[in-house]
């Protein structure tokens, strides 16, 4: 009994680590859209160069994912984390005191080699603290349901270090952000990781020609092209929705960016509450109903932005209805990135647990990155009111990935029973 209550302790321990560092890289993650409106505004930058930040920051998780994914389990989780975590504090120092748009470019560089250790550590070790596939798609809803409200909490944060009067002002919310991440990494520290988890017994080489094999399997060729194109969707929103704010609904910059709180709220809530559907109702349909929902909002909603006019915004209540309806779109997006992850990790075996949360992370990011300089180029070429209009290629995409899901799932199974 009392070897079960400290591995129940261990498991909890590690779990309550994971929500710490997915919250803290979620806010710092997910500046983008906050700093490429500041590199617009002050240091003078286009709506194309400014989208780099995007790349910077997907290209660094792509590279980095496909590097840790063999090693990491031979470092170690905890140390893997420790050690991202002490890279993203200095890059907090570095944007404070460097205040240029390299700098910008340089924090991203770092907040995205650190967040694909961060990552690929929480996706496998989610596999080894869950039971069963439910449980498992349960958690990682649920995890990623909390990166959203770290988010919202700096979409929120942000604004309330700007002043009318110092232009760096902002600045100083990177001396808290590089507190709490002290904070995570001492209370990471002081986790204790005593997992079920063997270190592999096969070389590094070895491991990684593995890793590269998995991208044989038709579960994961379908996975990369669904990754790439749900996350250029909801990455091309979210990076550019304070300047869609802006520039089409005509609100001033603080308001821009605490209206776009809204879409990350609305991802929260739809991921917590898939956490809780999935276990009474298929995946498949989950996914199905939000992605027919989410066109639904591009094809219906987006058009109301049309002919807007500017005019004087002295409270929330002279906000246009549209800046509260349109970000609900992530309500409807929600689901789908982890739900699908769950699907293809439930779907693999542990021991490529590891390398194959690596390959999820590069899919993504890569898709991250294209997504958000695709819409920067329409902002540039053909402005934000059409920009967003393109989500609905990638959603037809994703509607033919789910079949697929579908038909792969049922073939697996149907060979297990055999």
């Amino acid at each position: 009994m009392a070897v079960l209550n400290e591995a129940h302790m261990n498991k909890l321990s590690v779990k309550i680590s994971l929500y710490l560092n997915y919250f803290v890289f979620a806010i710092l993650l997910n500046s983008v859209g906050i700093l490429i409106q500041k590199s617009i505004n002050n240091y003078g930058v286009d709506e194309v160069r400014a989208s780099s930040l995007e790349m910077f920051k997907d290209l660094s998780i792509a590279a980095a994912s496909f590097l840790v994914g063999s090693y990491l389990p031979r470092l170690g989780y905890k140390k893997g984390m420790l050690i991202a975590l002490g890279l993203v504090f200095a890059g907090c120092l570095a944007m404070y005191f460097g205040n240029s748009f390299g700098t910008v470019q340089l924090l991203f560089a770092c907040v995205g080699v650190s967040f694909a250790v961060i990552k690929v550590s929480v996706y496998t070790l989610i596999g080894i603290v869950t039971d069963n596939d439910r449980e498992h798609k349960s958690l990682l809803s649920s995890i990623e349901s909390f990166f959203m409200i770290g988010i919202a909490t700096g979409f929120v944060v942000f604004p309330m270090f700007y002043s009318d009067t110092d232009p760096d002002a902002w600045l100083k919310i990177y001396l808290v952000l590089a507190g709490l991440v002290a904070m995570s990494f001492l209370i990471l520290l002081f986790s204790k990781f005593n997992l079920p988890y063997e270190k592999p017994k096969t070389s590094l080489a070895d491991d990684f020609m593995d890793m590269l094999r998995l991208m044989k399997r038709p579960l994961v060729i379908v996975f990369a092209i669904a990754a790439f194109m749900y996350v250029m969707t909801e990455q091309g929103i979210m990076s550019w929705l304070p300047r869609f704010n802006e520039t089409v609904i005509h609100l001033p910059v603080k308001t821009s960016i605490y209206m776009a709180v809204i879409l990350m709220l609305s991802i929260a809530l739809g991921r917590y509450l898939s956490s809780l559907l999935v276990k009474k109702i298929s995946w498949y349909w989950i996914l199905s109903v939000c992605l027919v929902g989410a066109a639904s909002m591009v094809l219906f909603v987006l058009p109301q932005t049309n002919n807007l006019k500017p005019h004087p915004i002295d409270s929330l209540a002279d906000v246009p209805i549209i800046a509260y309806v349109f970000p609900l779109i992530g309500f409807f997006l929600a689901p789908i990135y982890p739900l699908i992850n769950s699907f293809v990790l439930s779907a693999t075996e542990k021991v490529h647990h590891s390398p194959m949360a690596s390959l999820l992370v590069v899919f993504s990011a890569v898709g991250g990155t294209l997504g958000s300089r695709l819409v920067g180029y329409l902002f540039k070429h053909i402005g934000g009111q059409k920009a967003f209009y393109f989500a609905l290629i990638p959603m037809t995409a994703l509607l033919i990935c789910l079949f697929l899901f579908n038909r792969l799932g049922s073939d697996k199974k149907a060979e297990a029973s055999n």
